[in-house]
């Protein structure tokens, strides 16, 4: 291995941010909406982000990572509260993934389920209800791995990023239904 370190971390000498966020774009990934719940004057209020950076760490025991900035308000919010949400997003979810990112404001799409204390969005291919057990720095990000509390999974199309668009997967032909049915299970 080459390279100067700092900090446990890898120089990265002459790459430039720029060069390097379009690079990973290459990178097909899965759209998540990662949210937590904060006191307001009524009760709690949902707050969330749109994470691309997210995965699984460990099936045993059940533990994901989601990497933010470290200035995003959603770091501070999920190192007060120490816990988290992860809704991965299905294919027709696009303006939420927008609403998210403060892209493009959809406020009349988003609607939460509320579980085990946290706002997962209603409707996504897989909601995950998680605890923080530790939180790395890492550059200009935080990494907060998780221990996964529950889980509730359903089949469909995700929405993808790929190339900084949203990308759909076709199903295989083996998973097609057959003409004149509608493909949902009986």
């Amino acid at each position: 291995m080459t390279g100067s370190t700092t900090g446990g971390l890898l120089d990265a000498g002459d790459v430039d941010p720029t060069r390097l966020r379009r690079a990973m774009s290459r990178f097909a990934s899965g759209v998540t909406v990662v949210t937590t719940a904060v006191d307001g004057p009524d009760g709690p209020e949902a707050h969330g982000m749109t994470a691309n950076a997210f995965l699984s760490v460990s099936l045993s025991p059940p533990l994901v990572l989601v990497s933010v900035a470290a200035g995003a308000r959603s770091h501070r919010r999920i190192a007060d509260t120490g816990r988290y949400g992860v809704s991965v997003l299905r294919a027709e979810q696009q303006a939420l993934s927008r609403h998210f990112a403060g892209v493009e404001a959809a406020p009349e799409q988003v609607r939460f389920d509320w579980r085990d204390g946290l706002p997962l969005i209603d409707g996504a291919l897989v909601q995950l209800a998680c605890t923080v057990r530790a939180s790395h720095p890492a550059g200009d990000h935080v990494l907060h791995v998780a221990s996964v509390d529950r889980l509730w999974a359903d089949d469909g199309a995700p929405l993808l990023l790929y190339n900084g668009r949203p990308r759909t997967l076709r199903p295989a032909p083996e998973e097609r239904p057959a003409p004149g049915t509608t493909g949902l299970s009986q």
